[in-house]
């Protein structure tokens, strides 16, 4: 179906995750206890997916993705499509889920995905479901790598960016096959660039080399760094100073922070973006917060971003992904976002 034109100032998007349905939840712990045969799953899967897709179309977001609905806590879901790693229990069960929660994997061998990260599959779904413009969404390396043990006499020997430099070859091809599939807009996510303060660098070559060539094939790319979903909380300071400009070096059409969660601190960053070649997209709807923005919030938070970068170079989205929120307060949060760019739409065009 023919794709509907994105507004040219100010268009809103998501990051990637949206909320489960409560019916989700309780489907999945009966596909975890064996209870669902695969085509019981995939109607499951789906189902989700044309929830997200209504909720966002619903509350007038220009350009969505599937919700990542078919994704297991961001990065967990992918670790079944690996090879070379073997699972081992988490370090506690017991309490508030949090970073020691998730099963841990040993390397005891080179990591590979010879079936790729299904991310393809994802978006042919989407496609046919749709007429809205698309943004594809992909763990960057490094964060796909988080709950991967590298350690002295494993198959890295311990080097963690070497491993990391291998799952980017991984996803490279991942990205290239999505450009085969006609897909023109791809964000990578790397929440875990705010964990390790000092290697920026490093964390721009390996982006790098993860999207190596993609741009050339008409694909316009994005670079989301965060501090966390709901209960990702950060393990770093919340700055993203200490990343520029080194992080301006990146290939990369877009760059994607979070704002409203940390008082819209460090708003200037925005024009460092533009004036180094960039478009930005700026987080203006607290996922981490149960309060619900007004759209005036909206509008107030975005006028302030406007103070360093034209409308024409921003896209407005919320901080981080709605996974873990409950549905009813990701569907208002979305509205009062896109009530807020309505408002500053219409001052703008007088």
């Amino acid at each position: 179906m023919a794709e509907r034109a994105v507004p040219k100032i100010l268009p809103t998007s998501v990051i990637g995750s949206h909320a489960l349905p409560g019916w989700f939840w309780t489907a999945l712990d009966a596909i975890k206890e064996g209870e669902y045969g695969q085509t019981d799953i995939r109607e499951v899967m789906d189902d989700a997916v044309n929830a997200a897709i209504r909720d966002q179309e619903s509350a007038g977001i220009d350009i969505i993705t599937d919700g990542e609905m078919r994704r297991w806590f961001f990065v967990q879901g992918f670790y079944s499509l690996f090879t070379g790693l073997e699972q081992l229990p988490p370090l506690r069960t017991q309490g508030v889920y949090g970073y020691d929660s998730p099963p841990r994997y040993r390397l005891v061998d080179k990591v590979t995905a010879s079936r790729g990260l299904g991310i393809v599959d994802e978006y042919r779904y989407l496609r046919e479901q749709t007429d809205h413009a698309i943004k594809v969404t992909c763990p960057g390396p490094l964060t796909l790598t988080i709950h991967m043990q590298a350690r002295k006499g494993d198959a890295y020997d311990g080097d963690r960016l070497a491993l990391a430099y291998d799952v980017a070859e991984i996803v490279n091809r991942e990205l290239h096959a999505l450009a085969g599939e006609g897909v023109r807009f791809i964000q990578l996510d790397e929440p875990s660039y705010s964990i390790v303060p000092g290697e920026a660098n490093e964390w721009v070559r390996l982006y790098n080399t993860a999207v190596r060539g993609v741009q050339e094939k008409g694909v316009r790319l994005a670079l989301h760094v965060c501090f966390g979903n709901l209960s990702s909380r950060p393990r770093g300071k919340r700055r993203y100073a200490w990343m520029f400009p080194v992080l301006l070096d990146i290939a990369a059409d877009q760059l994607v922070l979070e704002f409203a969660n940390r008082e819209m601190v460090e708003l200037e960053l925005l024009g460092e973006i533009v004036r180094g070649g960039k478009d930005a997209a700026a987080g203006v709807v607290d996922v981490k917060s149960f309060y619900v923005e007004t759209p005036e919030d909206v509008a107030e938070r975005v006028r302030a971003c406007l103070q360093h970068v034209g409308p024409d170079r921003l896209t407005i989205v919320p901080d981080c992904g709605f996974f873990q929120l409950p549905r009813w307060l990701c569907a208002l949060k979305l509205k009062a976002m896109v009530d807020g760019v309505q408002i500053v739409r219409k001052e703008l065009m007088g």
